[in-house]
């Protein structure tokens, strides 16, 4: 059976209704960034993510009030977002103001300009709302994250512990990498001691250790990217990009000696970020030396989606995300879930006592089985692989990330001598290959019985006998008297180390 937190039978109906864009605006201490998503469904998919560094926040530390030229920034970048949020269909606008706005003596007065200016109302977050919808944010992409949440932005760092679901201690403090660095006078030294001072007050932080860090926000992003170049990381996808505690504080180190030249040259991390960097590895170091977590995760979801997922119906809330997402994709290429379902059920006699997580894995696996059909022959095996490797959204570790494109290479029938492959096959031991594999070829054999049309593949059965892998079939349906099913049941028989029978019934 399906594990029981991991079935949202939507309806299609149920999908469309969902799907109109709604977009937030984050209104942040450094930047301003627009994401439309593309509708109220479970995982949120962005259609447009674009950002404009304002600067609102430089300078507060020291005047209290928002940067003028920022300011005047802001009211044509937010007028901007808006009209695009519209052009796009988007049917809410979320307006979010954070640290900067929150904390400047003239933070309301702008927020009332910006909805005289741009016709949009701005949500002025206090400390506990922000750090509220970033704890929110993770949870929307791992469900049973457990530990600590650390956000660091321009002006603010927040930190929320969670397990379970739900959120316990949390805090808010100013030392966005802006205001710490003003605060520092841009000496590093002084900066950490700013943030252990800040840090040592926080009992409840030190007292959580041995569980997951789960870092947040576009600095600490950027700082992944450097990590993955200099470990030459097979995978370069920063979504629960993970390290362990050690290792980070080994790879931090050494990132700290390069050069700005070196760090110029890894793509992906952005001029006005290298500037920050030091000072954003500085507090994840104190954050890691503080905490002592068992390992440190990178977190594309956030505040914004926070945002998006604090506004779901309660129902939607609950569903799994990654079979969510997984029945959306398919309803998308025109592929009824319920097939999926049926095939994941039909190969069930293949993996008795399996845990429940690689049945999740399984049965996202069957929901995406024919999704990648209308790709060139050719290139079926390498597009199914390479889109589900890459997918920015799926919420997974990077283990379980490869081992579901690799179920999908090989249902494609693909080889494992392409280099992308190999490089997969390097973070999986051996038997979680083998398993892989075996959920490929038995997707396979079920496309050949089925052609992918729902109430077929429940007709026949199969099981292993003795040493045989045993297809049983219905002896007096015409649908099974021919067909290429025969040669892959035998492939899939031979990678089981098993005989291949046919039976009819």
């Amino acid at each position: 059976m399906a594990p029981k937190d991991s079935t949202s039978k939507q309806s299609e109906t149920d999908i469309a209704a969902r799907r109109r864009p709604v977009a937030v605006i984050d209104i942040g201490s450094n930047s301003v960034r627009l994401v439309v998503y593309s509708g109220a469904t479970r995982t949120p998919v962005p259609l447009h993510n674009e950002k404009v560094i304002c600067a609102l926040g430089k300078g507060l530390e020291k005047t209290g009030y928002l940067n003028a030229e920022g300011v005047s920034m802001a009211f044509e970048t937010v007028s901007r977002f808006v009209t695009l949020a519209k052009s796009l269909g988007a049917e809410r606008i979320d307006a979010l103001g954070t640290a900067a706005v929150r904390d400047a003596v003239d933070g309301a007065e702008f927020a009332k300009a910006i909805q005289k200016r741009c016709g949009v109302k701005v949500q002025v977050l206090s400390g506990k709302q922000e750090a509220h919808r970033s704890a929110l944010g993770v949870l929307c992409g791992i469900p049973d994250a457990n530990g600590i949440i650390a956000d660091l932005g321009g002006g603010s760092l927040e930190l929320v512990q969670v397990g379970s679901g739900s959120m316990s201690e949390h805090t808010t403090m100013p030392l966005g990498l802006l205001r710490l660095e003003e605060a520092s006078d841009g000496n590093r030294d002084k900066a950490i001691s700013i943030i252990s001072k800040a840090l040592d007050k926080l009992k409840w932080i030190s007292k959580d250790k041995d569980k997951t860090l789960y870092a947040v926000g576009g600095a600490w992003r950027s700082l992944a990217r450097v990590c993955i170049a200099q470990m030459d990381y097979p995978l370069h996808v920063l979504d629960n990009f993970t390290l362990e505690r050690q290792q980070a504080v080994s790879l931090f180190d050494v990132i700290a000696r390069l050069s700005p030249k070196s760090l110029e040259q890894i793509k992906g991390v952005s001029r006005a970020r290298l500037a920050h960097l030091p000072l954003a590895a500085a507090v994840l170091e104190r954050l890691l030396e503080v905490n002592k977590p068992r390992e440190l995760v990178f977190s594309i979801y956030g505040m914004r989606e926070g945002q998006f997922f604090n506004a779901l119906p309660e129902s939607v809330k609950k569903l799994d995300p990654l079979i969510s997402l997984a029945e959306e994709i398919a309803l998308g290429a025109g592929r009824n879930p319920v097939t999926g379902r049926e095939t994941f059920e039909w190969m069930n006699p293949l993996f008795k006592d399996e845990p429940t997580e690689r049945q999740r894995l399984r049965l996202a696996a069957c929901l995406l089985r024919d999704v990648w059909w209308t790709e060139h022959p050719d290139y079926r095996a390498e597009q199914a692989f390479l889109r589900v490797l890459r997918l920015p959204f799926l919420g997974l570790g990077h283990e379980d990330r490869a081992g579901l494109a690799l179920a999908m290479y090989y249902r494609y029938s693909g080889t494992a001598s392409e280099p992308i492959v190999e490089q997969a096959h390097a973070l999986l031991d051996a038997s979680r290959i083998h398993r892989v594999k075996t959920v490929g070829l038995a997707m396979r054999l079920a496309y050949a019985l089925s052609a992918g049309g729902p109430g077929v593949v429940s007709q026949t059965s199969l099981k292993i006998d003795n040493g045989q892998l045993v297809l049983s079939l219905p002896e007096t349906d015409p649908l099974f008297k021919s067909g290429p099913y025969p040669r892959r049941l035998k492939r899939l028989a031979d990678h089981l180390g098993l005989a291949d029978t046919i039976r009819w019934v």
